[in-house]
């Protein structure tokens, strides 16, 4: 595998070594000697997948703490911009984001630390989408940070009148209003 890091080094690109024949592909994707030898010890614990189509935003999300997520994303089927906002006060990097085009095709990965917001938008007609987390879901540590926050100027690649977004993600908060819980 290859890690690459970002424009925020905490947020890193990971891409399998992927082995094709006549029989399709193989590739290992995950391993936790090589994810700990390049980013460090995480117990992921839960697997989540979802499938959206063309269009659908979902974000930017994260967890506060004590139930905050560091996450390992990828594209199953189809293809997505993939959007990682830091939103750890005093970072050099606060709200700053990156942004990654994840498919089938390229089969990148991206690990999201805690301290992040994530979300993603489809490209392709549908896509699949795959998240190891480390920690469980809990509603009462739900938050994150509205898609069109003018300060972040994300450009999501579609017409925001085009998006189809859940009335939570509508109603999410600037990175302005956000008391963020996580100090770099």
């Amino acid at each position: 595998m290859i890690f690459t890091k970002t424009k925020i080094p905490d947020v890193i690109i990971i891409e399998p070594k992927v082995f094709k024949d006549q029989r399709g592909y193989f590739f290992e994707s995950f391993n936790r000697k090589e994810f700990e030898e390049n980013i460090g010890k995480v117990n992921f614990i839960q697997d989540n997948e979802s499938k959206s189509t063309k269009g659908v935003l979902r974000g930017l999300h994260f967890q506060t703490p004590p139930y905050a997520q560091a996450k390992l994303v990828r594209c199953i089927q189809g293809k997505v911009l993939d959007i990682v906002v830091d939103v750890r006060k005093n970072s050099p990097t606060y709200g700053k984001y990156v942004s990654v085009e994840l498919s089938e095709e390229n089969k990148k990965q991206l690990f999201i630390p805690r301290g992040f917001a994530h979300g993603f938008v489809v490209l392709s007609k549908k896509a699949i989408f795959s998240y190891k987390v480390d920690n469980i879901y809990a509603p009462q540590c739900d938050s994150g940070i509205k898609f069109n926050d003018k300060t972040l100027n994300i450009d999501w690649v579609f017409n925001e009148n085009k998006l189809i977004l859940s009335p939570k993600d509508k109603e999410l908060q600037s990175l302005k209003e956000l008391e963020t819980p996580f100090i770099y």
